[in-house]
């Protein structure tokens, strides 16, 4: 089916419209660092769904989280990789009325770590003297399992990063460094949760996810075998089912509020 492309009223926000979204609960979708939304792009989002894609261009987990509430009106289901998850989560503990069911995958709830601080300021430092390509080299490998893509799979990463570009990479990388302890938000979730976990994934291993989905009641975790970090390139029909039994979970629809 082809997707007509929507400029959303806030910026950083798109949309693509499947059939009928008069009702229907809509996604808003975050990427994870280095991301946009061509990670998605072999996910197939459930039929007559309004599909919100967010950019993370700012450098504070809690804007982030802010542009997430601003993309649509109401309640929606919230999906996010890596960064995308744990702005995710601060939207979660900012209003969670509004988030009717969650698909995170690729996450860390936890704080940063010393090492994460002084890995994301080198970066940075690279980024601002001008060698932005030598970040995207030095990321790519954790993307993939075993450490090793295949030379279309580096290639499309590296088109993907480039297209993020510098700019957003330096705010990417102050917003990880406002990250918080995500656990007590999970804790109060009261919505249908989906966890997806690449047994590979060399960043966030399947024990990071063991401990988002303890904490969230009634999570469901999945561990995708041969998976690594991009589980919407890697495992796609997974997160497509994912996604298609959360908002089955959390009704599929709600009535649009009444006009004032």
């Amino acid at each position: 089916m082809e997707h007509k492309g929507v400029t959303g009223e806030h910026e950083g926000v798109t949309g693509v419209e499947h059939g009928d979204t008069g009702r229907a609960l809509p996604f808003v979708v975050v990427p994870g660092m280095l991301c946009d939304a061509s990670l998605w792009r072999d996910v197939r989002f459930p039929e007559g769904h309004a599909v919100h894609h967010v950019a993370l261009r700012r450098g504070d987990i809690g804007a982030l989280a802010e542009d997430v509430l601003a993309a649509v009106a109401g309640p929606f289901v919230l999906v996010g990789l890596s960064l995308g998850a744990i702005v995710g989560f601060e939207a979660l503990r900012r209003a969670p009325e509004r988030i009717a069911g969650l698909c995170v995958m690729a996450a860390n709830a936890g704080p940063p770590r010393p090492e994460q601080y002084a890995a994301w300021r080198a970066m940075d430092e690279l980024i601002a003297a001008g060698r932005f390509a030598d970040v995207v080299e030095r990321t790519l490998p954790d993307m993939f399992p075993d450490r090793t893509p295949t030379p279309e799979a580096a290639e499309r990463y590296r088109a993907m990063a480039h297209a993020v570009g510098a700019t957003a990479a330096r705010a990417q990388l102050a917003a990880q460094a406002t990250r918080t302890d995500a656990a007590p938000a999970l804790r109060t979730a009261r919505c249908p949760t989906a966890v997806l976990a690449g047994e590979r994934d060399a960043l966030c291993p399947p024990s990071y996810h063991r401990v988002i989905a303890d904490s969230v009641p009634g999570a469901t975790l999945t561990l995708l075998p041969e998976a690594g970090h991009l589980l919407p390139w890697q495992r796609p029909e997974a997160v497509t089912a994912a996604l298609r039994g959360v908002v089955a979970a959390a009704g599929g629809t709600r009535t649009a509020p009444a006009p004032s």
